[in-house]
């Protein structure tokens, strides 16, 4: 009788497997259908050992989605059904994602949809915990609060994506389930904010950083915030750096060091963009494209006046960046970053590179997104791989925000 045991059910932390002849080569499938309908699936084989088990915790895959010993493979190799679909969580707060993993006790390459499993387990991944609370801000135009469960007070950190439309809530979600307070926060195509974003208004996002929201509640620090913020977004996170004092810690993950695209604004200051050359857009082989080419240098004379003065920053700066960033030059602009830094005597930047990562650098063992559509592009865009920069991201956050006795 073949047992497929899942431990924690709500982690998908570590599978196993008895019951097998020894030495029975098996397929695993792992799947999972987000709020909108969409398939996401991934398989691996396994082969079990002298005493029929296979444990995902620390043997060895021989093929499929993925090669070698990974316990979150089947995570983090989940693909689409349909082409260009990025993963994304809706509701953090009531629905978790279920995850069915399927056992078959021989190695199977083509479709399994008509092929019955030898055994089967439904796990959970959860996006918030026991306690944290969601706190809708201005009736849902502007975001949402996540406070952790207990008195506090905590740390307050902004949260800022780039070209996803909307509001997206799984990372602040995520990360106040590690102790911060995270304002998640949209900035055009939600509710009666602008569709398309037309020019950035610093005074938006200064009544989020300067503690507006955050004062609302006696369970968040007072001392200064954080920001953690992706692409576009990562610019906007820095032009905070430079402009707002009560910014204490700043991660822009593969974004720019100038204004793009867009203007921006902040009381009498203007900030005129660099604009896009269109004809350097490249298609991949895989029919997504390449936006790289395309964007204009901040080196290049005529767009000097485009450059964000990083230099006036009062806090700290981590740029992380993913080496195969196929969207942006994100190295180049993380390397221009800490250069300005360094020019002006500034000690207080920092970059962290991840081999062979790209454009979206998530939390830990979301599936792998190498390209998808995005707001405001007829064709996919293309992203790259993905690393684990989590631990990182909380450290980072922990050291500058968190007092401590010698401050």
């Amino acid at each position: 009788m073949f047992q497929l045991t899942v431990t924690p059910a709500t982690a998908f932390a570590d599978d196993k497997v008895t019951g097998l002849p020894p030495s029975q080569m098996v397929t695993f499938k792992a799947s999972l259908k987000d709020e909108k309908g969409n398939l996401f699936q991934s398989k691996a084989f396994y082969r079990a050992n002298e005493t029929g088990e296979v444990d995902l915790e620390q043997d060895r895959a021989f093929g499929g989605d993925y090669v070698g010993v990974h316990p979150m493979g089947l995570f983090w190799s989940l693909k689409p059904e349909r082409a260009f679909q990025r993963l994304l969580k809706q509701d953090v707060m009531n629905i978790p994602f279920w995850v069915t993993l399927d056992l078959y006790d021989f190695f199977c390459f083509q479709d399994l949809a008509t092929v019955q499993s030898r055994a089967s387990q439904t796990l959970q991944r959860s996006f918030s915990g026991p306690g944290m609370q969601r706190v809708q801000i201005w009736e849902g135009r502007v975001g949402a609060l996540f406070l952790p469960p207990g008195e506090g007070p905590f740390p307050g950190v902004t949260d800022l994506f780039g070209g996803i439309e909307g509001l997206v809530e799984f990372q602040a979600s995520l990360l106040a389930a590690h102790g911060f307070a995270v304002l998640a926060l949209a900035y055009f195509a939600h509710e009666d904010l602008p569709k398309q974003l037309l020019e950035v208004d610093l005074e938006f996002f200064s009544m989020a950083s300067n503690g507006f929201f955050f004062v609302l509640c006696l369970q968040i620090q007072k001392s200064g915030i954080g920001v953690i913020s992706v692409c576009k977004g990562a610019e906007i996170g820095l032009a905070m750096a430079c402009y707002l004092k009560q910014v204490e810690a700043t991660i822009c993950i593969n974004g720019f060091n100038a204004i793009f695209q867009v203007p921006l604004r902040y009381k009498d200051l203007v900030v005129k963009p660099i604009q896009s050359v269109k004809e350097g857009i490249q298609i991949h082989i895989s029919g997504a494209v390449c936006i790289c080419y395309s964007m204009g240098d901040p080196r290049d004379e005529l767009n000097q006046q485009s450059i964000l003065p990083v230099e006036k920053a009062q806090g700290r700066i981590l740029v992380i960046i993913g080496e195969n960033d196929e969207c942006l030059n994100s190295r180049i602009y993380a390397e221009q970053t800490l250069d300005q830094l360094q020019s002006h005597g500034r000690s207080r930047g920092r970059i962290l590179v991840y081999l062979g990562a790209g454009h979206l650098i998530e939390p830990p063992y979301a599936p792998l997104c190498y390209a998808s559509w995005s707001h405001g592009f007829s064709w996919p865009l293309l992203w790259g791989g993905d690393p684990a920069a989590w631990g990182e991201i909380q450290k980072f956050f922990r050291q500058y925000l968190i007092p401590t006795r010698n401050k």
